[in-house]
């Protein structure tokens, strides 16, 4: 014991003087050049700390500064330490699989070929890991004629309606649901009410209220809500309207 405590001492004697030694290398080059401290210095004088008390040792470098070289070099330590190699990449397979749907279904996009392959093959992978595979998708067309999105929203985005709830937080500190539906081609706003029980029937109510008789509409883009459940969509057709859920992609069958 009395050898290890020696030891102990001896080390962080030599530790101690090397750290004034720094000290006073840093204080020289001072007097030449006014620069900053390099952070091997700093990383020197960290790791020397650790072996005394460097409290009393400290003298050109305010004790707060210390403290945050300490902090940096322990957050650079751990994210060494807490380093990973990546994701391991899938199955030559399944990769085969994944180039196989895409070039089948160029419209699908990788969310969807996430849940097919969750749904019917019971295999999860993240939609970002099948970019990484399939590359940049190929431009989406519609219809008959093949034309691409961009293309037809240019073309008829003056019949096109967008519409989608929202959750807003009164003074009183009640949850309320804001219905807004907007012309995609002029961003108008056609129609907003409030709600705090918003349903199926709530909804058709609110189309009733803002879509004339002899209105210009062709087509309704709404997400995969339940509120617009198949009553809202055979609803809207009656009003010679086709709804389609953006979500799907179901917009590529779109007839023009």
């Amino acid at each position: 014991m009395l050898i290890r405590l020696f030891l102990l001492s001896r080390v962080a004697l030599m530790a101690e003087n090397l750290f004034l030694r720094k000290q006073l290398a840093m204080f020289q080059e001072r007097k030449t050049k006014r620069r900053r401290t390099t952070t091997a210095i700093r990383m020197a004088m960290v790791m020397l700390a650790r072996c005394f008390d460097w409290r009393s040792a400290l003298a050109i470098v305010k004790p707060e500064t210390f403290v945050r070289w300490h902090r940096s070099a322990f957050r650079t330590w751990w994210r060494w330490k807490s380093r990973r190699p990546g994701r391991p990449p899938l199955q030559a397979n399944l990769r085969g699989l994944i180039i196989e749907m895409n070039r089948g279904n160029p419209t699908w996009g990788e969310e969807r070929i996430a849940n097919e392959l969750k749904l019917k093959l019971g295999i999860r992978v993240s939609p970002r890991t099948i970019r990484k595979y399939i590359g940049t998708p190929e431009p989406r067309r519609l219809g008959s004629k093949g034309l691409r999105w961009s293309t037809f929203v240019r073309n008829h985005s003056k019949a096109v309606i967008a519409c989608d709830f929202f959750q807003s937080v009164t003074a009183t500190f009640r949850v309320v649901y804001v219905f807004v539906a907007m012309e995609a081609g002029s961003r108008r706003i056609l129609h907003c009410n409030v709600t705090q029980h918003p349903t199926a029937e709530w909804t058709i109510q609110q189309f009733r209220e803002f879509l004339p008789s002899d209105h210009k509409y062709r087509f309704l883009i709404h997400d995969r809500d339940s509120i617009f459940s198949a009553e809202v969509d055979r609803t809207l057709k009656a009003f010679g309207i086709r709804a389609e859920n953006a979500g799907t992609h179901a917009c590529r069958e779109w007839t023009l």
